[in-house]
Order: structure tokens, then C-alpha cells, then sequence
């Protein structure tokens, strides 16, 4: 792979928003990750692989932003003008409680403070917690636990203190 062609991928994953990409070609593979300083752990390998892969690149469209530690996005529908929505910042699994068994982290009904956990949401291996954004009551859960969600969809509604 030349260099011209590794800044050909870098340009593309900061056009799309992507967080991690990889590329198996010839036997080898490359996966390019993005990182903050704080995250940077060292210089990521070739490693030899069996076949080759083409790359796919999502469209704009479905390139929606995953960084882990993003914070929920809040808003007010029509429906629901005194509630404050949360929504799922990343396509992953949702999970009600950090481990099986376990009791979920909100209840409708319950009361939380900004900063509170609310669920996680498992993306690409990594754990991502979702936060309250705001003091408030837990009106609704719109997922059930394990379910797939996607960038933007429902999660909980908060009725603000």
C-alpha cells in the first residue's frame, strides 16, 4: 500500500466521521483508529491476512458520529414538549444494566441527576455509558434491553426538575 493511498483512506475517515477503519489487501491488513492523545496506546501493525477485502465506504448519510464518550442528545419532540429526549449517540446494542442479572441502572419513575448512568450501549466491542443530561424524572424506556438501536433513536424521556 503506497502512502498516497493510506491519505487517500485518512481524508476519507475525516470526510465521513469514521472512528476506525480497516483494509485487507495482498495478505496484509491495515487498521487505521482514531484516538485522542490521552488514548493513544502505540503504532498499530500490518498483520498478514488470508484474503483480500475491499473497503466499503458509507455514505454520508450513514456515516453518523461514534465517538464512545459523546454525550446524548436532548431535545423536546411535539409530542412530548415538557420531556427531554434521549437519544442513542452510536448504532450499537442497548443494555439496561452493566451485566447480566444485574438490576437496571433506571426505572420508570426513578430520579436522576446530571451525570447519572442511564444504559450502555455496546459498539464494536467497546462499552459506551449513556448519561443523564439534565436533572429530571425517568418517564419512559423506549428499548428494551439487547436491542440493536440506531444513531438518533429513542431511548428515554425525562420529565426536567
Amino acid at each position: 500500500m503506497t502512502v498516497d493511498e493510506i491519505k487517500e483512506i485518512l481524508e476519507l475517515m475525516r470526510e465521513h466521521e469514521l472512528v476506525e477503519f480497516e483494509l485487507q489487501r495482498d495478505g496484509e491488513t491495515i487498521r487505521l483508529r482514531k484516538h485522542s492523545p490521552a488514548q493513544w496506546t502505540g503504532p498499530i501493525a500490518a498483520v498478514p491476512a488470508a484474503a483480500y477485502h475491499p473497503p466499503v465506504i458509507p455514505s454520508a448519510a450513514a456515516a453518523a458520529p461514534q465517538g464512545g464518550g459523546e454525550a446524548p442528545v436532548l431535545e423536546p419532540t411535539s409530542e412530548d414538549m415538557d420531556l427531554a429526549i434521549v437519544k442513542s449517540p452510536i448504532v450499537g446494542t442497548f443494555y439496561r444494566a452493566g451485566e447480566p442479572g444485574a438490576p437496571p441502572f433506571v426505572e420508570p419513575g426513578q430520579t436522576v441527576k446530571k451525570g447519572h448512568v442511564l444504559c450502555i450501549i455496546e459498539a464494536m466491542k467497546l462499552m459506551n455509558e449513556i448519561n443523564a443530561e439534565c436533572d429530571g424524572d425517568i418517564v419512559k424506556v423506549y428499548v428494551e434491553n439487547g436491542q440493536a438501536v440506531q444513531y438518533g433513536e429513542r431511548l428515554f424521556a425525562i420529565r426536567p426538575t
